[in-house]
C-alpha cells in the first residue's frame, strides 16, 4: 500500500510504502482460539537489506490500482503508524 506517483511514466513508482505481514504460529492453536493468523502492518524501509521508502514498477506489469477509502482498516492502521511515529 503507498502513494502512486508518475503513473504515466513507464516506471510509476509507490512511495511511503507499507505491507502486510502475516505471522502463523508453529503450534496449532487450541480448539478454544481462533486460528486466524496475526496481521500486522509493515512500513518498508527497516527491513535488513535497507531499502528506501519506494518502488518502481513496470507500468505494463501492473495489473490494476485501487484507491482506499478513508475509514479502511489499512488507512487507519497507516494513520495510527504515523501517529505513533511522530
Amino acid at each position: 500500500f503507498g502513494k502512486l506517483d508518475d503513473v504515466t511514466s513507464q516506471f510509476p513508482r509507490l512511495r511511503e510504502v507499507y505491507y502486510l505481514r502475516v505471522e502463523r504460529k508453529l503450534q496449532p492453536p487450541p480448539a478454544t482460539e481462533s486460528a486466524q493468523p496475526d496481521l500486522s502492518l509493515v512500513k518498508l524501509g527497516n527491513e535488513l537489506h535497507g531499502p528506501i521508502d519506494e518502488i518502481k514498477f513496470n507500468r505494463d506489469q501492473i495489473l490494476y490500482i485501487e484507491e482506499l477509502k478513508s475509514d479502511s482498516r489499512v488507512v487507519k492502521a497507516i494513520e495510527e503508524f504515523k501517529k505513533r511515529s511522530n
